[in-house]
């Protein structure tokens, strides 16, 4: 199985149809391919964020225009005014000491917190991100595989950090399914190394 990825971080999906893998690219190169086979009645697509694992769903009506505008809306030209900076405004409950403690930092509440997740981040990043790749691995596995013999002994085998088990039990899944499986859990297990 090919995969397609994109050269940037940009946020990839993977589409399936049944047990095929049609492709994994970003949101801009799938919308308008699912599009197409859908007005072409052609359905049953399953598509996964790739970073979550989570299945995805989105509104195809009307013309490729307005689902690209609907689903990726920066991707039309932005007026005069402030740019999008990509900041996400959250609620954040802490006890009083540590609102006070964050705003005694200079710069601000904001920037000590980014500064605290930032470092946090920096400490095991390979291993936080193999955690992260194993679970939405997981989730992937059980929507293309949650019928298919040995899926729960599968499953252990994948937390278990057990490779070898794991092509052992799903040696007879669907050729695509297994290879997106065995692939990703390769790759997490390079990043525990």
């Amino acid at each position: 199985m090919k995969t397609e990825t994109s050269k940037s971080a940009e946020k990839t999906y993977t589409v399936f149809q049944g047990a095929k893998h049609l492709l994994t690219a970003a949101l801009e190169e799938v919308l308008p391919r699912v599009k197409s086979l859908t007005d072409q009645g052609k359905d049953a697509f399953l598509i996964v964020d790739n970073v979550s694992g989570r299945e995805v769903d989105f509104d195809l009506r009307g013309t490729l225009d307005e689902v690209l505008a609907r689903e990726i809306p920066d991707l039309e030209p932005r007026g005069p005014g402030r740019p999008k900076l990509g900041v996400a405004s959250r609620e954040v409950g802490l006890l009083d000491r540590h609102w006070a403690w964050l705003e005694e930092q200079p710069n601000g509440v904001s920037a000590a917190l980014r500064r605290i997740v930032e470092e946090a981040m920096k400490r095991e990043p390979a291993k936080q991100r193999a955690r992260v790749m194993r679970e939405a691995l997981g989730r992937v596995m059980t929507s293309l595989a949650g019928d298919r013999p040995h899926f729960e002994e599968a499953t252990r085998a994948l937390y278990a950090k057990d490779d070898a088990r794991l092509e052992e039990l799903i040696a007879r899944w669907p050729r695509d399914i297994r290879e997106l499986v065995l692939a990703r859990a390769h790759e997490i297990a390079a990043l525990e190394r």
